[in-house]
C-alpha cells in the first residue's frame, strides 16, 4: 500500500515515463530471442559464402567451429544472449569490424535523414490539414485532396529519381545525389554524428551548407512520399475537432479564431502523434532505397549487404537497433500522447 501510494504521488509526466521504460526491457529480451531463431531459418550457408564456392569440406567446416555455428541452438542462443548483455553484438566476416562499430558509423547518417525529412513531413501534413479544413474549397483544399489521392501510389524511388532528374539535372538547383557532403570537403569532427549539428558546433559553414544542401534531395522524397498519408489522418481528426460543439461554443463566446485553431488542433493531435510514430519507425529500414540513390551509407544499405552475405552476426545487430529505436519512438509516442489526452490514467 505505501509502494502504491509513493507511485500515486509521483508527477504524472514521471509516472508515464517509467511506465514505459519498464516495457522496453522484455520486449527488447522477446525481440532478441525472435530474431535469433528466424535469422537461423534464412538460406544460405554463411561459412560456405565468406570462403567462396570452391573452398573445402574442411575449411568450411573450421569456420564453422570458429563462428560457433557448429553448436546447436540454445548454446548457441545461450551465448549469444550473454554477448549482448555484455554490449558485444558480434564480428561481421565482410566488413571485419565489430557489429556495432558498423551500426554506430551508419546509424547517424540514417537517423539524421528521418529526423529531418520527418519534421518536414508533419508540418506539411499538419499545415496542408488545418487550411484545407478551415477553408474548405480553396486552392489549398483542392490541391491536399489530389496530392492525398496521388501520394499513397508514388513509389519512393520513383519520386527520387524525378527530384534528381529536374532538380539536379535540368535546374541545377540541387547538388550531385553523391554521398552526404561534397567529396572535396573536409567533414567536421565526429560529435553527434549528424553533420549539419557538428558543422555548426565546430563553426564550419562550408561544411554546414554543403551537407544540407545534400539533404534536401532525400529529404523532399520521403516527405512527399509519407505527407500525404499523415495529412489526411490529421484532416479527419483535425475536422471532427473544429466542428465539435466546443468549437461552436468557443466561437459564439467571441474566442479569436487562431485561439480556436490551436484548441481543436491539441484535440486532434492524439491519432496524429500515433500515425507519426508510425511512420518514423517504418522510415528505418524502408529507407533503403532513397539511400541507395543517394548513396547515403545508412543502416539500411548495411542491412540489406548483410541479408545478402548471410552475415548473422550484421543482421541480428541491425535489428536490435531498429528494434531498440522503434521501441523508443513508440515510448515517446505513448508519452506524448497521454500528456496530449489528460484523461488517460497511468
Amino acid at each position: 500500500m505505501p509502494l502504491a501510494a509513493t507511485w500515486h504521488r509521483l508527477p504524472r509526466f514521471v509516472r508515464i515515463i517509467l511506465t514505459r521504460l519498464g516495457m522496453i526491457v522484455p520486449q527488447m529480451l522477446g525481440v532478441t530471442l525472435v530474431t535469433f531463431l528466424l535469422v537461423r531459418l534464412l538460406p544460405g550457408d554463411p561459412a560456405r559464402l565468406i570462403l567462396g564456392n570452391f573452398a573445402t569440406d574442411d575449411s568450411i567446416k573450421a569456420l564453422k567451429q570458429h563462428l560457433g555455428l557448429d553448436q546447436s541452438l540454445p548454446v548457441q542462443m545461450e551465448r549469444y544472449l550473454i554477448a549482448v548483455l555484455h554490449g558485444d553484438l558480434g564480428m561481421s566476416p565482410f566488413t571485419s569490424n565489430p557489429v556495432l562499430t558498423d551500426l554506430a558509423q551508419r546509424a547517424p547518417a540514417t537517423l539524421e535523414l528521418i529526423g529531418y525529412a520527418m519534421i518536414l513531413t508533419v508540418i506539411a501534413a499538419v499545415s496542408l490539414a488545418v487550411i484545407s479544413v478551415v477553408r474548405p474549397g480553396g486552392i489549398v483544399d483542392v490541391v491536399a485532396r489530389i496530392y492525398g489521392l496521388v501520394a499513397g501510389a508514388i513509389p519512393d524511388f520513383w519520386v527520387a529519381l524525378l527530384l534528381v532528374f529536374f532538380l539536379f539535372h535540368i535546374l541545377g538547383w540541387a547538388p550531385a545525389p553523391f554521398g552526404r557532403i561534397d567529396a572535396m570537403i573536409n567533414a567536421p569532427p565526429t560529435i553527434t554524428g549528424f553533420l549539419t549539428i557538428d558543422s555548426v558546433i565546430a563553426g564550419d559553414r562550408t561544411a554546414f551548407w554543403s551537407a544540407a544542401s545534400r539533404l534536401v534531395l532525400p529529404v523532399l522524397t520521403i516527405a512527399i512520399v509519407n505527407t500525404g498519408a499523415l495529412m489526411k489522418m490529421a484532416q479527419t481528426s483535425f475536422r471532427g475537432a473544429y466542428q465539435s460543439e466546443f468549437v461552436n461554443h468557443m466561437r459564439l463566446c467571441g474566442v479569436p479564431e487562431r485561439r480556436i485553431i490551436r484548441s481543436a488542433l491539441r484535440n486532434a493531435l492524439p491519432p496524429i502523434i500515433s500515425q507519426t510514430s508510425f511512420i518514423t519507425g517504418f522510415l528505418l529500414g524502408a529507407a533503403v532505397l532513397v539511400e541507395t540513390i543517394f548513396a547515403w551509407g545508412g543502416l539500411g544499405q548495411y542491412a540489406v549487404q548483410a541479408v545478402v552475405n548471410s552475415d548473422y552476426a550484421a543482421i541480428q545487430g541491425f535489428v536490435l537497433v531498429a528494434s531498440a529505436f522503434v521501441l523508443v519512438v513508440y515510448s515517446v509516442a505513448d508519452i506524448l500522447y497521454e500528456l496530449a489526452d489528460p484523461r488517460i490514467q497511468v
